[in-house]
């Protein structure tokens, strides 16, 4: 199993009801990236309002992703493949005024 810590902060915790930290077992038996994390986390912790969080096929303009604090756009974005006990984080910069 590849476990994974998975965090939203900064208003993004809203569309997960509330929750800001999840602990995630996934399969091992396929290579995970942040492409197929994506779309599990949209069919298993999103609880309203997809169009938020995800635009086509990619997170939504205006959500940071770090992985282990780093940028995503440093190791690869969708392609980035995650390990084990990776630390991925969702950081909403969008907020209303």
């Amino acid at each position: 199993m590849l476990h994974l810590t998975i965090e939203f902060s900064g208003g993004a915790e809203l569309l997960f009801g509330n929750v800001k930290k999840h602990q995630v077992e996934l399969n091992n038996d396929t290579k995970w990236t942040i492409r197929e994390l994506l779309v599990w986390i949209k069919d298993n912790l999103l609880k309203h309002k997809p169009e938020m969080f995800l635009q086509d096929e990619t997170i939504r303009p205006g959500i940071l992703i770090l992985v282990n604090d780093s940028d995503w756009d440093l190791l690869g974005n969708l392609s980035y493949e995650l390990n084990d006990n990776d630390n991925v984080t969702f950081i909403s910069t969008l907020h209303g005024g």
